[in-house]
């Protein structure tokens, strides 16, 4: 059996689980939801094996339901799935219904921001090198995730880009300037600010690297950092608000939504 079809599995039965414990403790899905200030579909997602049991809320229910840490314990037997380590697959789950997003990026375009061709020339670059079958995947998988731009109800984008990253011509020139042309278009959409850090700032409050801060739609704030050791998704109060701290100066030190489009007006040569 797959890793993927292993971590459904397990899903269900996490989500079986659940309702026998709920249904014991005698809460219907929608009290249960309204004790952890969560939407209703939530828990009947989990409960069919829909949605992944993330672990904060794993304790939380461990606690209402008085389960004895059983379900945070059965989080944590969850095997990775294919495509994704276990700590992207839960922000995942969180980007694709966050009612917000303010994402800090140093080295690379963000990747809700990328177009298919700067996506695979992110994920050829990898050491140790992806096959080509992972290649097509890891590059659909991103383009994917860029289809919360588009929903009916989308989220409030903000990115804050350090300028080295809009300047590397990763892929080669001509997918370079088709990025570039991407971002610019990005740059003009409804519910979007996206701002470069000038490189010639003697000092910035991001140097500790990359994160994205997220709102969920019960209002959970988190944040995500990702890093050569793994990714992280913090759901910790204090640290999500240093990092929220963090974003708000980088938004002061960065230039103008503005100004960053006529940046890109000039790396287009359109200035």
């Amino acid at each position: 059996m797959s890793a993927k079809k292993k971590n459904f599995s397990t899903m269900k039965m996490l989500g079986a689980q659940l309702q026998a414990a709920r249904k014991a403790a005698g809460y219907t899905q929608q009290r249960l939801a309204d004790l952890l200030k969560v939407d209703v579909e939530t828990i009947a997602s989990i409960e069919q094996g829909r949605r992944p049991l993330l672990p904060d809320l794993a304790a939380k229910l461990d606690k209402i339901l008085d389960t004895k840490g059983m379900l945070a314990a059965g989080v944590a037997q969850l095997p990775d799935i294919d495509q994704f380590p276990m700590h992207a697959e839960q922000y995942m789950v969180h980007e694709r219904e966050a009612v917000s997003l303010s994402w800090y990026d140093t080295l690379l375009v963000p990747g809700l921001l990328q177009t298919e061709s700067y996506a695979y020339a992110v994920f050829s670059s990898r050491v140790p090198a992806f096959g080509d079958d992972k290649l097509a995947v890891m590059t659909a998988g991103r383009l994917k995730r860029q289809e919360i731009i588009h929903r009916e109800d989308p989220p409030t984008l903000s990115f804050v880009v350090w300028e080295p990253a809009v300047r590397f011509p990763l892929g080669g020139e001509k997918v370079y300037r088709e990025q570039l042309r991407h971002l610019r278009k990005c740059a003009e959409m409804p519910g979007i600010s996206l701002q470069f850090l000038p490189l010639d700032r003697a000092t910035h409050a991001g140097t500790a690297g990359s994160f994205t801060l997220m709102e969920t739609p019960d209002h959970q704030h988190l944040a995500y950092s990702g890093s050569h050791h793994g990714s992280q998704l913090v759901a910790d109060p204090e640290w999500v608000s240093i990092l929220t701290r963090k974003y708000a100066m980088l938004r002061s030190q960065a230039m103008t939504p503005e100004k960053s489009r006529g940046l890109l007006d000039s790396l287009l040569g359109e200035q």
